[in-house]
């Protein structure tokens, strides 16, 4: 079973940056499509990023493109998530999830526990 765990949040002034990161506790991450998630109150959970298991394939939702980046060392079992040129709408509890096929739904197999980006205007 492979189990996530999300660090890097935290409360950051508009136009800063935040570098997320999962880290995976199984050896079979290394198998596994990668991809970040985010939740805003009262919101569906919605998809911001994913790469495959072999990470020569990214994909981003429309509000990251053009200013997220996700990427991942295999060496590390860790995946990351750089967000530049933060807003405030990028406040979110944010979710790392992982799954045997790179999908954009939240139909993901493994979830993280979430970590919280705030965003002050």
């Amino acid at each position: 079973q492979v189990l996530l765990v999300e660090s890097g949040g935290g409360l950051v002034q508009t136009g800063a940056s935040l570098r997320l990161s999962c880290a995976a506790s199984a050896r079979t991450f290394s198998t596994y499509a990668m991809a970040w998630f985010r939740q805003a109150p009262g919101k569906e959970r919605e998809f911001v990023a994913l790469i495959s298991w072999t990470g020569s394939s990214t994909d981003y939702g429309d509000s990251a493109k053009g200013r997220f980046t996700i990427s991942r060392d295999k060496d590390k079992n860790t995946v990351y998530l750089q967000m530049n040129r933060l807003k405030p709408e990028d406040t979110a509890v944010y979710y790392c999830a992982a799954n045997l096929y790179p999908v954009t739904t939240t139909e993901y197999e493994y979830w993280g526990q979430g970590i919280q980006v705030t965003v002050s205007s």
